[in-house]
């Protein structure tokens, strides 16, 4: 039948470059658990970092600005206008030269008043920035001793200025406090992380423990040892994988017996007519000439018809094949009403153009062509084509109707056209492999070929039913012509 014709202009492919090895997957998961949880320990510590290290400044910022209201309430002018305490702190620190506490009041214009442990030195002050609350800041202005000063801004009754009082601590003991608690805090974090990890290498072990069975099944079903593999004391995320992989191997069974099946029929149907030549030549029959034509056109009809099945069943195996319904149809009708125009043969078109047939584009057009090229050749000139799409029952699969304008075939003798060889008509030509390739090459994708009487036309009707691709859902066409 005529069929669309393959491009053989196909461009070379350039160098292919070289495969990349796949990795493991005990490798993967350990990687994106070991990235995981560094990442999830690394933000965890700086936070928690972060928030210890503040409350511990914080509670030693709290304790030296404890010391800043009794100075402010203790603080009152001398006769010559400078800064004193009625009631010095009580530290005895403040008292104990570069002790590492000191205090310190200044003003603009004034000498700053400072502790007898500051000795002879003076605390720097920005008096500049208003300290109307509690200021806190590190400073170095001490060679080899930090500080860290609390201070704040304060009135003294009888005094114009604003005066700023002061109280700082050597931070020595809240670094070293710091480093403490950071230490234990990283080296937690540390453990934990291990044991994190730990437990990863352990869930991937056991984890991946089922694809190696499933592997040890594989290679003992290669080996002979097994015919299918074990579908018991499978995880549920592994069992679709372990119910594929005996479904393959069924198919393939089921496959390599129909290829014997066949190779025997096909070598019964040829012993006949090779017994009978072999006869034939053996008596010295005066016809042996007409009976050699008539017994290789015999065994030309067997292997025609046996080479259809097996193209059948080497195209079926791709299970990514597709083949949309309406172009090759198209394509046919043009093919076929060329074929007949000295007879006036009319084909008219209609039904789905969406509908996509799951399977080979040369086996769809092999089997539509044959029930279309028939109602054509047998019909009266006229010729129904209708693409549907099944629903209910014949939901996920497509229809192919042909009907024409002949005289029909009555009920009891269409089952019989499918046999080989079978012709109701010998006056034109044919080898009566047409319904026949068709019911069996249908039957291969799971679908079937039925005749029936046409109610529109009052000749024959044919359907064929194929499966289609889910995706496919199209819209009705009108009938043309």
């Amino acid at each position: 039948m005529p069929a669309g014709t393959r491009s053989s202009g196909t461009p070379r492919a350039g160098p292919a470059a070289a495969p990349r090895a796949p990795g493991s997957i005990s490798r993967r998961l350990l990687l994106l658990a070991a990235a995981w949880i560094l990442a999830l320990l690394g933000i965890g510590g700086i936070a928690l970092d972060r928030i210890v290290t503040g409350t511990i400044t914080r509670n030693f910022d709290t304790q030296l600005a404890a010391a800043l209201p009794a100075m402010i309430a203790a603080a009152e002018l001398d006769p010559f206008g400078e800064v004193r305490f009625n009631r010095p702190p009580v530290d005895p620190r403040f008292n104990e030269p570069y002790s590492g506490l000191y205090w310190q009041v200044s003003a603009e214009g004034h000498m700053p008043f400072r502790s007898r442990s500051l000795w002879d030195r003076e605390l720097p002050a920005d008096l500049s920035v208003s300290c109307i609350e509690p200021c806190a800041s590190r400073t170095r202005a001490f060679r080899n001793e930090p500080l860290r000063i609390v201070e704040r801004d304060g009135i003294i009754p009888g005094s114009a200025v604003v005066w700023r009082f002061q109280v700082a601590q050597g931070t020595d003991q809240l670094d070293a406090q710091i480093r403490t608690v950071r230490a234990t805090l990283w080296w937690s974090l540390g453990a934990l992380g291990a044991g994190l990890f730990a437990l990863a290498i352990v869930q991937a072990t056991f984890g991946l423990m089922p694809l190696r069975r499933v592997s040890a099944a594989i290679a003992a079903i290669r080996a002979g040892r097994m015919s299918r593999a074990p579908t018991d004391d499978v995880p549920p995320e592994i069992a679709p994988l372990v119910q594929e992989l005996n479904a393959l191997l069924d198919h393939n069974e089921e496959t390599a017996e129909s290829a014997r099946m066949h190779a025997g029929n096909l070598a019964h149907a040829l012993k006949t007519p090779m017994s009978v030549l072999m006869n034939e030549a053996a008596a010295g029959s005066p016809d042996l000439a007409d009976a050699v034509v008539r017994e290789l056109s015999t065994m030309r009809r067997h292997i025609d018809h046996h080479l259809a099945r097996a193209r059948a069943m080497g195209r079926r195996t791709a299970a990514t094949a597709r083949a949309e319904v309406w172009p090759s149809l198209e394509r046919l009708v043009s093919a076929i009403e060329r074929i007949y125009a000295d007879r006036g043969v009319v084909i008219d078109l209609a039904g789905d153009r969406t509908a996509v047939f799951r399977g080979e584009r040369q086996d769809l057009e092999e089997l539509a062509g044959n029930l279309i090229d028939n109602a054509a050749k047998y019909g009266g000139g006229r010729v129904f084509v209708t693409v549907a799409r099944g629903e209910g029952a014949d939901a996920g699969f497509v229809t192919i109707t042909v009907e024409d304008d002949g005289q029909g075939i009555p009920a009891k003798l269409r089952e019989g056209l499918f046999e080989r060889g079978a012709r109701l008509d010998t006056g034109k030509p044919g080898t009566g492999l047409g319904l026949a390739i068709v019911r069996d090459v249908a039957g291969i994708y799971g679908g079937s070929v039925t005749l029936a009487a046409s109610e529109d036309l009052g000749g024959l009707m044919a359907t064929l039913r194929l499966p289609a691709c889910d995706e496919a859902k199209g819209r009705a066409e009108p009938r043309k012509g």
